[in-house]
């Protein structure tokens, strides 16, 4: 008996007649098995890779296959007889076949010792020769049998470079140009290729042809993919046009467990990103540009390398372009699915914190914010076992983002920004270096620490300097505001009038900045909060926009206005603050309407929501306004909630 899923599912008897397996379900069954390795599959993981949505008998229906199944492989099993093929195992089933028997396992088999041998072994070839077609052509819309294939092509496309590589390295060369040039033309994205095809025809006698190979390379990946060549390719290229190209093999172009190397589309917009302005947006343009551009290629290992290199550190917790994000997100996801938990877990890490910091936007639903927290967790975790400080700052990034699941969470965030600071001055990581100065800034903001916040933002401006991060200034110009609006109210501070003229300052700052998801309302918040510091009620000004934060503004601008029926039915209106750095001033906004209008239910939510954070400030988790304490607010809440 053997079984071949390198190509449509079958299975052969030993004299090479095929056996019914049955419907599609059937072969579905079996192939899932084959996939496992002989290692056991539960019921409920067949029935959930079987159905998108399960029947309600799904588990009779899997039984039903199974028996079917086994009847086929072992026509002549005595009755009452346990299967020897495809056996019950604890929760599930397995396939108890030798390895020999199954094509997968021998292609898997014969590469690994071709990896090993200093030539390429005779097996190599007929290996190559047993696909019949994409593995489990025939198990369509499955995502487990994707991921599979995807996973198989990469060993076959692998297989087949290794193979001219040992060849060449072995002296052989013109025999190969026709082919190498039809794998090149198949796969134009694989930079291996470009480099075998080359040195097959420079050893052919065709130096010109082999250096123009090198250069229609490098077009073909700058101009699409916006990479340029990688190293290997780059030492050919010399040492064609020096006579002195030896059997050099020729590295992928991203190895896991590697740290990136080329200059790319990505590593450009990543720079270009740190530098604000038109900059930022054109940035964030060319990155989903590129990671669709490597997605298109079917390459999972360049995909996810593309979409995982714009580790571009990000402070706030809402996107700006939410639209952008979630196709980033998209793309992420599909790749870690194609990727497999079995993957390289740099690139998972990668992916994993990429999802969590693109997935920061106020419009995501409950399951997508619990997703995206674990996702950031998730690659935290891999980030430190695998010991790779760059990796785990972004990753530590993605955790930050994540971090404002309630009101009160200041000093846990400072602890964050406290070990990224570590981490990114002991292994010269700047930029993040400046992250972890703002998150400390926002932290010490938030517990009305100005001194320490003050400290925080003098050292990243010195850094800005060194890191040409132009945005930094833009957001400690916010914070100084921030300062002068609560020392506004102090005897000797400066006076209201100069605060709002500080806010106006920067908020000018930052409409050039290129970052529309931060600073839109966030001016009218910021005199919102200096009108309440100084007991005054909420701007009416009808210019002024208020960007995400009416839902919770418009209350207290009504009643500035007398409209108190509107009020009220504004406030009831309002839903629970988004979780990120305004949601305890939003919550404070909520208890000041409620106890002026006297809805103690409102009243008492807020109260229970503004408690663990009652040593805070209202609005200072921002680092760039004020609404005064959160035990301000707090105290009117309770004691509308507990009025008689």
């Amino acid at each position: 008996m053997r079984i071949d899923v390198l190509g449509p599912v079958r299975a052969l008897r030993d004299d090479g007649t095929p056996v019914d397996l049955g419907g599609p379900r059937h072969r579905e069954v079996l192939a899932r098995l084959v996939a496992a390795g002989g290692r056991m599959v539960p019921t409920d993981t067949l029935v959930d890779d079987l159905w998108a949505a399960p029947p309600e008998r799904a588990v009779g229906a899997l039984r039903t296959f199974v028996a079917a199944l086994r009847r086929s492989l072992e026509p002549d099993r005595p009755p009452r007889t346990p299967p020897r093929v495809l056996v019950t195992e604890g929760p599930g089933y397995a396939l108890r076949l030798p390895r020999e028997s199954v094509d997968a396992h021998r292609f898997e088999d014969v590469l690994a010792r071709a990896r090993r041998a200093s030539r390429a072994p005779a097996d190599l070839d007929a290996a190559l020769a047993s696909w019949r077609g994409p593995a489990y052509a025939d198990v369509t819309g499955s995502t487990w049998a994707q991921r599979e294939r995807a996973r198989l092509e990469e060993l076959r496309l692998e297989a087949v470079e290794l193979r001219a590589r040992l060849l060449l390295d072995a002296g052989s060369g013109a025999e190969l140009v026709a082919e190498l040039g039809a794998h090149v033309t198949e796969h134009p994205w694989r930079e291996p290729a470009w480099g075998l095809l080359a040195r097959a025809l420079h050893r052919a006698g065709r130096q010109a042809d082999a250096l123009a190979t090198l250069r229609r390379a490098r077009t073909m990946l700058v101009d699409q993919l916006g990479l340029d060549p990688g190293a290997e390719l780059q030492r050919l290229e010399r040492d064609i046009l020096q006579g002195a190209v030896t059997p050099r093999p020729t590295r992928t172009l991203w190895t896991a467990g590697e740290r990136l190397g080329p200059r790319t589309t990505v590593a450009l917009a990543r720079t270009l990103a740190l530098a604000g302005g038109d900059a930022l947006t054109h940035s964030r343009r060319d990155r989903l540009a590129a990671a669709q551009a490597a997605e298109r290629t079917g390459d999972v290992t360049l995909t996810a390398r593309v979409i995982g290199a714009y580790d571009v550190p990000a402070l706030w917790s809402r996107a700006d372009d939410p639209e952008q994000s979630r196709a980033v997100v998209a793309a992420a996801e599909r790749t870690l699915t194609a990727l497999g938990p079995q993957g390289s877990g740099e690139l998972r890490a990668r992916l994993l914190a990429t999802v969590a910091v693109e997935s920061r936007s106020a419009d995501l639903s409950a399951d997508e914010h619990h997703r995206a927290r674990g996702a950031a967790r998730e690659a935290d975790a891999l980030a430190r076992e695998l010991g790779d400080p760059a990796l785990l700052v972004f990753a530590l990034n993605a955790v930050f983002l994540h971090s404002f699941t309630r009101p009160g969470l200041a000093a846990a965030r400072d602890l964050i920004g406290a070990e990224i600071i570590d981490l990114a001055t002991r292994h010269e990581l700047p930029d993040f270096a400046v992250l972890g100065r703002l998150i400390r800034l926002q932290s010490a903001s938030a517990r009305g620490d100005l001194a320490a916040a003050t400290a925080h933002a003098r050292t990243a401006e010195q850094l800005a300097v060194s890191t040409e991060a132009s945005l930094v200034p833009v957001l400690t110009s916010w914070f100084g505001a921030r300062a002068a609006a609560a020392r506004s109210t102090e005897v000797g501070g400066p006076s209201a009038a100069t605060a709002a003229a500080r806010y106006r300052a920067a908020e000018n700052a930052l409409a050039e900045a290129g970052m529309p998801g931060l600073h839109r309302g966030l001016f009218a918040l910021a005199l919102l909060g200096l009108r309440r510091l100084h007991g005054r009620p909420a701007p009416t000004d009808p210019a002024l926009d208020w960007g995400p934060y009416r839902p919770w503004t418009q209350p207290l601008v009504l009643l500035a206005q007398n409209r108190i029926e509107q009020a009220r039915t504004a406030l009831a209106l309002a839903p629970e603050p988004p979780l990120d750095h305004m949601q305890e001033a939003l919550w404070c906004l909520t208890a000041d309407a409620a106890a002026q209008l006297g809805e103690r239910a409102i009243a008492a939510r807020a109260a229970t929501a503004l408690r663990l954070a009652a040593a805070e400030d209202a609005g200072g988790a921002s680092g760039m306004l004020t609404l005064g304490p959160v035990a301000r607010y707090l105290a009117q809440a309770e004691a509308c909630a507990g009025a008689r």
